[in-house]
């Protein structure tokens, strides 16, 4: 058969997300039950290589679970994942790491025993060779402004410190795809917008896509290319930044606006 004959078969993640097509991340039908309660409904999200998508909503919306589900920490109930070419619904989290998908989540989660250096060894050695850890370590800890801590204790680090770390070693990891559930929470507007800046050049230079987390909707208008917002479970609507905040439904539920 000739390729392009449509009497081809091709899976449903080659559809959604292989060649001819700018999706690297397709959900369908995405659903997360606990016991009675439904945390993510039927949720179809997708997301084009090298995009910047934010999730916003009210607590209790589904954007931590939904997240836990693209990293493979949750099994869904129901429905599909599909990245990069591939379905990923029922692969272990470790295997969705080793195709390009990487998190830093809402909780700490550094060695506060080991020095900068040392804690982002610990994701260069599943993505690099060796002989170039050092190269690899010290460009990126000048990327993230952290290049003169290299050898001081990750306990020694300000709160927005550790943070450009935590995303640093995310980033060690080599992703295509890179998932961050509130990296700006409890840091100041300064802070916020180095953060801002750091992301959009990884975006740019090395075409990495990202879904973001966030409650702080001024970072979101910094970084957004579009945000998508969530309530009870499921996709409330989406668009640009702009069409999102002057939804009345959406300052309604969110923003905690009355018109």
């Amino acid at each position: 058969m000739a390729v392009g004959d449509p009497t081809v078969r091709t899976t449903p993640a080659v559809n959604e997300t292989g060649e001819g097509t700018s999706t690297i991340l397709q959900t369908r039908d995405l659903r997360k039950e606990f016991g009675g309660l439904t945390a993510t409904d039927d949720v179809d999200l997708a997301v084009e290589e090298s995009e910047l998508r934010c999730l916003i909503g009210p607590n209790g919306a589904g954007k931590s679970t939904f997240l836990n589900l693209i990293t493979g920490r949750l099994e869904p109930t129901a429905g599909s994942i599909y990245y990069d070419r591939f379905d990923i619904t029922g692969l272990p989290s470790h295997e969705r790491v080793d195709r390009g998908i990487s998190m830093k989540f809402q909780v700490p989660s550094l060695y506060e025993e080991f020095t900068v250096r040392q804690n982002l060894r610990i994701p260069l050695q599943r993505a690099v060779e060796s002989d170039v850890f050092e190269a690899r370590t010290r460009e990126l800890l000048d990327q993230f402004d952290l290049l003169t801590e290299i050898d001081e204790p990750a306990t020694s680090l300000s709160h927005g410190q550790q943070q450009r770390l935590e995303i640093a070693m995310a980033m060690g990891l080599e992703p295509k795809l890179m998932l961050l559930d509130e990296p700006v929470a409890g840091l100041s507007v300064e802070e916020t917008a180095e953060i801002a800046d750091i992301l959009q050049t990884i975006q740019a230079k090395e075409g990495v896509a990202f879904i973001v987390i966030e409650h702080d909707i001024d970072f979101v208008e910094m970084i957004a290319d579009r945000v998508t917002v969530l309530d009870q479970g499921g996709i409330f609507t989406e668009g640009t930044i702009e069409e999102v905040t002057s939804n009345p439904d959406v300052k309604r539920i969110y923003l905690g606006e009355d018109d």
